[in-house]
């Protein structure tokens, strides 16, 4: 792939490229963009064969709970997805992107946007260096949008042209240590909710990478919650979820 693709979760946002694309020049973006991608282990991901976690959310602006289960395999885009589609109906996959015009309706329809939507809050930080569709501004320090005191504001706008939702909006406050504190997320179509203010929480590691699991604030002036359970990179191939799976699940 070489641009980012946007997609509605059920009325969340989000965003995302399970293959990571060609990278932006480094000249075409701010010195920030890298060093918030380092922070989080941007160096090291072509170690990883495959990642898997459990995506939680509660969103009471559209009155959603779900739960959701992925292994995704970077190398080969191949996706394992275990929980229900929109009737509530069971629905456990294995696809592999590449081939996904013939895959059934569920899996086009609901399964694979919602793979972009999960991942990209996991991964989101690799994504201002890997996404081709959007531009990334260093706006320096600007107040929290939640909490108190300040923090380096950095502005990726998504291209409105291609993609699910063209012109969304991220604007990510990162302190000091290179690491996000708090979201704010502008929709930009008319899907809802078009706006998102949330924290970046509970820290750990997996393996090379570092993942935020927790995500509180607010959707559209409601009470939003977002979790990642079960978080892990695996260098061994899915089959092998032991010692060469490194777990980082909340608690």
């Amino acid at each position: 792939m070489t641009k980012a693709h946007h997609v509605p979760m059920i009325g969340v946002l989000l965003i995302g490229v399970l293959c990571p694309p060609a990278r932006v020049s480094a000249q075409q973006r701010p010195a920030i963009a890298d060093q918030i991608a380092k922070t989080y282990g941007l160096d090291s991901f072509g170690q990883i064969d495959a990642i898997r976690y459990t995506f939680n959310v509660d969103l009471a602006a559209l009155k959603v709970k779900l739960s959701r289960s992925w292994v995704w395999e970077p190398k080969t885009d191949q996706i394992s997805y275990e929980g229900k589609d929109k009737a509530g109906n069971p629905v456990k996959v294995t696809y592999s992107r590449s081939q996904l015009a013939s895959q059934s309706a569920v899996v086009k329809e609901e399964v694979d946007p919602g793979v972009f939507n999960d991942q990209y809050w996991l991964l989101f930080p690799f994504h201002l260096v890997w996404d081709t569709g959007a531009t990334v501004e260093d706006a320096g320090m600007q107040k929290l949008p939640l909490g108190k005191g300040s923090a380096r504001k950095v502005a990726v706008k998504y291209s409105s042209d291609g993609g699910y939702t063209p012109g969304d909006t991220w604007e990510l406050y990162v302190g000091t240590d290179g690491r996000i504190r708090e979201l704010l997320f502008k929709h930009g179509g008319t899907a809802k909710p078009s706006v998102v203010i949330a924290t970046w929480a509970d820290y750990k590691k997996a393996g090379p990478l570092l993942l935020s699991l927790d995500h509180r604030g607010t959707a559209d002036g409601k009470p939003f919650h977002l979790i990642l359970l079960e978080c892990g990179r695996q260098t061994g191939g899915v089959k092998h979820l032991g010692e060469r799976t490194v777990s980082c699940s909340r608690g």
